[in-house]
Order: structure tokens, then sequence, then C-alpha cells
């Protein structure tokens, strides 16, 4: 591998590692809306094989639903910091 392609991969694993550091809160789950005519925002969550529901209120429903995006961002941080990882052990480019 080149010293360029190998200073880029460097260059984007320390992009994604800043970016790791600014997501604030994470949470695994999602936020439902349970009920037909009273609707109520509950966050729900596999724990062990079992859904647990926290039920949120409105007042909470929006640092919830922040609470799973950021999850979901930090999931997709992983995935590529995997990739670019893999690559670098392929091409034997640790430093």
């Amino acid at each position: 591998m080149d010293k360029r392609k190998i200073a880029r991969i460097e260059r984007r694993l320390k992009t994604l590692h800043r970016r790791l550091g600014q997501l604030g809160a994470v949470m695994r789950g999602s936020v439902v809306v349970i009920g037909t005519h009273n609707k109520q925002p509950y966050f729900s969550v596999n724990v062990g094989g079992k859904t647990r529901l926290i039920y949120l209120g409105n007042a909470r429903e929006q640092r919830a639903r922040e609470y799973s995006a950021n999850y979901q961002k930090l999931r997709g941080i992983v995935e590529e910091m995997t990739t670019l990882n893999m690559t670098r052990l392929k091409e034997d480019a640790c430093p």
C-alpha cells in the first residue's frame, strides 16, 4: 500500500475518533408510541431476550430519540473504523 493511501486512512480514522467523542449520550433501542386513542411514547429495548419499556412522556421523548440516533451514528462510525482497520491489517500498515 502506498504512503498516500496509508495517510488517507490514518486521517479518516482520526476524524472518526473525534466524531466518537462528540456523540454525547447513547442508548440502544427505539422510541415507540403505544395506544390507539391516548398515544403514549415509550422507550423500548431488548435486554436478555426480554423487551423492556420505559415510559417517557412528552417531556423526555425528544431526548430519548436523540440518544437512540446517537447510537445509530456510533454503529456507523464503528463499522467504518472496522473496515479501515481491516485494510490496515491486510496491508500490514499498522504503526
